[in-house]
């Protein structure tokens, strides 16, 4: 590598690591934890790239991208945060980051992508666009995530906001589907238009799909759950999608069933699914993130404290039980949970026992057994996961990376179902898992396991 690279970072850590990393790279370097340094060294023409985190003492990273661009059209900046939201993806992408990454970063991935920004710039083929960037007023949605399945859908979300593409979101009850619609929606050209969203009766009728069109003028068009309608409402869809205005609306439809499945059984038709589906997104259930299930829960008891509700925290017993639940409601059915504790917790500190009783009477682990019953195997109920994962990306591959997202996905609550069994030893807990002490304390570095009051590095 060659070139100048601006680093701006808090955390004295990182700018450590990023500037030995670049250093040894052949970069030169000039770090900062100030916003205000890095805007001067930009105005000063300093730099053939920007790596900055968001949130600053002194300002925020991605507020300050537009005027980056306006000073130094064609100066590159990958966005670094630990803020592992759609709206920090969504907003980098809108400001024309060059690239975003969700904290904790791959050093050799984001080294990578420092190498390929500034042999861009080199080439002067990197040329942002002057973005100013704003959040819908009131905007807090539950969309939180750091695992690398919600990272990728949160970038390809970003990508499809203006795209003249139709939308298809697939996904269990509960797991955010309306949300990412409307996500879309809200942070698209269209933002000041209707966003509406259809059910089947609204296309009942003779005027029932003109009267949708007139309510929806070129905004944002939404058929809920469109797996679930019959034979007849699917071709007043087709038949309306095929004579649309101008401007014509951006359509966008959610399901919960394999589209795919439901036509080769002849319940869907072929012409609506291939209408539907120019771009689709896989919205993984809970249970598929259970990494993602504490920042949720933080995200909610937050959300709750500013709706007035109190001020809540989470013992570790009972955090450690709200990650083990199987959530079949997935993401709907924790934000209820949660607030619940919220109004019924005696304390300020959640306890176990009132997560238990709010869970009533269901299983607080689910058992390792799928629909095959109490005698499935471990093996198949993995493959029946691993199918339904490939089912749910509608005939596109799951994004690059599987074989190393799948590990992890399996390793971490393995490590740490074992280091609650064994009160926290290490040594008990490598001896059990049959590996190397120093291979079970790198990877609950790798895997960002939280150690926690039972779980102390020894």
């Amino acid at each position: 590598m060659d070139g100048t690279v601006l680093v701006a970072d808090d955390d004295r850590t990182i700018r450590t690591v990023l500037t030995q990393a670049l250093t040894r790279a052949g970069c030169k370097v000039h770090a900062t934890a100030s916003l205000m340094t890095l805007m001067r060294w930009v105005e000063e023409g300093k730099g053939d790239l920007v790596i900055s985190d968001v949130i600053m003492p002194d300002g925020n990273g991605l507020e300050a991208l537009p005027r980056i661009a306006r000073e130094r059209p064609g100066l590159p900046v990958i966005v670094i945060s630990a803020q592992n939201t759609i709206m920090t993806a969504i907003q980098a992408a809108e400001a024309d980051a060059y690239d975003y990454l969700p904290k904790p970063f791959d050093l050799p991935d984001l080294m990578k992508r420092a190498a390929r920004a500034l042999e861009l710039k080199r080439r002067a083929q990197v040329v942002p666009k002057v973005v100013e960037t704003t959040r819908p007023e009131g905007t807090d949605l539950p969309l939180v995530g750091r695992t690398a399945a919600m990272q990728a859908l949160y970038r390809l979300v970003a990508r499809v906001m203006n795209a003249d593409l139709p939308v298809m979101i697939m996904g269990e009850s509960g797991t955010g589907k309306s949300l990412i619609a409307k996500a879309i929606h809200d942070f698209s050209d269209r933002r000041t238009l209707p966003f509406v969203v259809a059910q089947a009766a609204d296309l009942m009728g003779a005027d029932g799909p003109s009267s949708l069109l007139a309510r929806v003028k070129g905004g944002s068009l939404v058929f809920d759950e469109v797996g679930d309608y019959d034979d007849e409402t699917q071709g007043r869809i087709v038949r309306m999608l095929d004579a649309l205005p101008d401007p014509a609306p951006r359509i966008m439809a959610t399901t919960q069933v394999d589209l795919g499945a439901l036509m080769e059984a002849g319940r869907f038709r072929q012409d609506l699914f291939y209408r539907l589906g120019g771009v689709t997104l896989a919205v993984p259930a809970l249970r598929e993130r259970v990494e993602d299930i504490p920042l949720l829960a933080e995200h909610f008891l937050g959300r709750a404290e500013r709706d007035g509700l109190g001020m809540r925290r989470f013992s570790a017993d009972s955090m450690a039980l709200v990650r083990a639940y199987a959530w079949p409601g997935n993401v709907r059915q924790l934000e209820n949970t949660v607030r619940r504790l919220v109004v019924t917790a005696s304390e300020e500190e959640i306890t176990r026992a009132e997560v238990e009783f709010v869970l009533g009477n269901q299983p607080a682990v689910e058992p390792l057994r799928g629909a095959g019953g109490e005698g499935e195997k471990l093996s198949a109920s993995i493959a029946r996961h691993l199918r339904r994962y490939f089912d749910l990306h509608g005939g596109n591959l799951p994004p690059p990376g599987l074989y190393d997202r799948i590990l992890a996905e399996m390793e971490a609550p393995l490590i740490e179902i074992a280091l609650d069994a064994t009160g926290g030893n290490q040594a008990k807990c490598a001896d059990l898992l049959g590996i190397n002490r120093n291979t079970l304390r790198k990877k609950i570095t790798d895997l960002d396991i939280q150690v926690t009051r039972r779980r102390k590095l020894m």
